[in-house]
């Protein structure tokens, strides 16, 4: 049987050319298949370019070779299959068309960082790649090529500070204004002087239009928050992860089509509770490359 990755559609379809137009179909090609022996010749066909220039066009595109797509999508179909049913490690390895067990668990190893016993015994969607798709580029008139992943995160406490915002949803948005105001009030409340990373988190487990923001940082075990921070507990749970490159301004517009288009066809379902922003220390957000990841609950849909 074909598996099949059901792929997100891309919104508003903003103008490809004809190189990117190509690369898609030799996605198309390799999603379809992903259950057979995908070779460079193969691929090559589809995409009416020599083996050489298909390698040297999908990395410019896609940031990966051919065969690292082809084996992480082959990784991760067997990963959920090992949480999901009870076929034996072999069986997996030949399915997904590896030569042998020992090969099969090497490769495994390499890409999830534990054996396919060990993963299965652990019961977590870590480290899952989805299909790469095609999404807009804010305010730009060419498309690009993004891929979400799936992990499953530990319950940790946050200690921050909790404001109100109006979400991207909300019938008049406010969230550019507020949420800046709140990460400052961190600052001045001293809730980033030893600050290794800093995470934003969006509280959408209530009704209404406004939601609950918390600026802050993973809480050192055992200690006391400082005065003028609080504490919020977040739970384990399992996440959709889409990196967001470009000014924070043009977040609205990545997470628009990140829960209307990407979600809706991926598979999962959207839950309500704590969504995640996750920026290295130092983030500036004015900046045209800066990198952030946006980490959304999710759960497999059932059916």
């Amino acid at each position: 049987m074909t598996p099949t990755f059901p792929l997100a559609s891309p919104g508003p379809a903003p103008q490809a050319s004809a190189h990117f137009t190509r690369i898609e179909r030799v996605l198309d090609y390799i999603h379809g298949h992903l259950d057979q022996p995908l070779s460079l010749e193969q691929l090559a066909e589809q995409s009416c370019w020599s083996r050489w220039q298909l390698q040297r066009v999908f990395l410019h595109e896609t940031g990966l070779t051919v065969a690292h797509y082809v084996r992480e999508l082959k990784l991760s179909l067997a990963a959920e299959a090992l949480l999901t049913s009870r076929q034996r490690v072999l069986d997996l390895a030949l399915n997904y068309g590896f030569g042998s067990e020992v090969s099969f668990s090497r490769a495994f190893k390499q890409q999830f960082g534990c054996s396919p016993l060990a993963y299965r015994k652990r019961g977590l969607r870590l480290g899952l790649r989805t299909p790469l798709v095609r999404a807009p580029m804010p305010l730009a008139n060419t498309p690009r090529l993004v891929q979400v992943r799936v992990e499953s995160q530990p319950g940790f406490m946050l200690q921050g500070v909790k404001g109100l915002i109006r979400g991207l949803f909300a019938s008049s948005p406010d969230f550019q204004q507020t949420v800046p105001a709140i990460w400052r009030a961190l600052r001045s409340a001293g809730g980033l002087d030893r600050a290794r990373d800093l995470i934003g988190v969006v509280d959408v487990s209530g009704a209404g239009e406004q939601l609950a923001y918390w600026a802050g940082v993973v809480a050192e075990e055992g200690s006391e928050p400082p005065s003028g921070l609080a504490r919020l507990a977040i739970p384990p749970q399992e996440y959709a992860v889409l990196t967001h490159v470009g000014p924070i301004s043009q977040l609205g517009q990545t997470l628009n089509w990140f829960i209307l288009h990407w979600l809706p066809a991926s598979g999962y379902r959207g839950l309500d509770g704590f969504e995640l922003e996750r920026y290295a220390l130092g983030f500036d957000g004015l900046q045209p490359d800066a990198h952030m990841e946006y980490w959304l609950p999710i759960a497999p849909r059932q059916g």
